[in-house]
């Protein structure tokens, strides 16, 4: 594993938002919330492996290791403070580790195989819809809102996930409908639709590397567009998701698959696919969030290789638990919705599903 080249100074990089070590607060509502989370998960373990006679015992050690060794993290948090950082990240990487030690590799699967689905046989119309938006601003606010928009599915949050289960029809402009209207919470959007105007001394980005979330109507409906009309104006993309299953993300090999089958559904996508102009890359992480020191060779190479530009990194875990506040050598744009009203007020807002939209300029 290598550090980022978009990294300026990767000794001083420190990728999570928050420290349970040293934030009283902050471990004072994680701490429960994850404990209330692994109840569901082992739930969602054992379901996803229902043919199997051992899964619900083994649902149920893994649930039991994972809350003694969060037991342990919080009564070391004394001992620890100000020389280890404990950020959200290692208690959801923890999830996956714990996950895979008693045999549930992706529990997720199933689900995710139905919303890909679900998404694919949608993004024909979206793209149309997407077209039909003559202003260059109104179009690229959309696709903005529409990457927000499908940041909403991600079966990890618990307020999601209610949603998900008690209807069915939940889909894209749903979402559209329940994100925060602007001024969204952290919001530079003007500065990245004035970027995009292209003039004489402001070309289009050479190169783009987009970190996704989820699988399903996120990385399909809302990745894909956006990544469509970078496209257009002559970057090359390369796509970036997980080496590893964590909850409903997308991994690298999906994704691939995906980008198979989408483009079938746009020439656009279709003659950049094939021409490697739009590439995948592993990530090289095996939970869901993002350390930029920790990411494969291969992807680091081509990082710097294709010049590129402009670092895109969506969704709560890799922009939000970790990465909000890190800076990097080249336009980067970070795009969440926080689904969780404890953290939106910690922030500084105060409505659920508030906006994160930060662009950074070369500083």
């Amino acid at each position: 594993m290598h550090s980022c080249v978009l990294l300026p100074d990767a000794a001083s990089y420190h990728p999570d938002t928050l420290d349970l070590n040293t934030d009283a607060k902050a471990a004072a509502y994680w701490f429960p919330c994850f404990r209330d989370m692994v109840i569901k998960f082992a739930k969602q373990a054992a379901k996803s492996q229902a043919e199997d006679s051992t899964a619900e015992e083994r649902a149920e050690q893994f649930k039991t290791a994972y809350l003694q060794q969060l037991d342990d993290y919080q009564s070391n948090i004394a001992n620890n403070s100000g020389r280890v950082i404990l950020g959200t990240s290692e208690l959801l990487k923890l999830n996956e580790t714990m996950l895979r030690r008693f045999g549930f590799t992706d529990p997720w699967r199933s689900q995710k195989q139905l919303e890909n689905a679900s998404a694919k046989a949608r993004l024909k119309l979206r793209l149309e819809e997407i077209d039909a938006i003559q202003n260059p601003d109104d179009k690229w606010t959309e696709l903005v809102r529409g990457v927000l928009a499908g940041n909403m599915f991600d079966w990890g949050a618990q307020a999601i996930s209610n949603i998900l289960e008690q209807d069915s029809s939940f889909g894209l402009h749903s979402a559209l409908d329940r994100i925060e209207k602007r001024p969204w919470l952290l919001d530079n959007l003007d500065n990245w639709l004035k970027r995009l105007r292209i003039s004489s001394d402001q070309q289009p980005h050479k190169c783009a590397v987009v970190f996704v979330d989820n699988s399903g109507v996120d990385v399909v409906l809302g990745i894909l567009p956006f990544v469509r009309e970078l496209l257009r104006r002559g970057t090359k993309v390369l796509l970036c998701a997980n080496s590893e299953p964590s909850l409903n993300d997308v991994t690298s090999r999906e994704l691939s698959a995906l980008l198979d089958e989408c483009a079938g559904e746009c020439a656009v996508l279709s003659s950049a696919w094939s021409s490697a102009r739009l590439l995948v890359y592993a990530n090289g992480q095996s939970g869901p969030c993002l350390d930029m020191r920790t990411l494969p060779r291969d992807l680091c190479d081509a990082i710097a290789a294709n010049e590129t530009d402009l670092l895109v990194i969506e969704g709560m875990g890799r922009a939000l638990h970790t990465n909000l506040n890190a800076h990097f050598s080249c336009e980067t744009l970070k795009l969440a919705v926080i689904k969780n009203r404890w953290l939106a007020k910690y922030l500084g807002g105060d409505e659920m599903f508030a906006v994160i939209c930060k662009y950074e300029a070369i500083s």
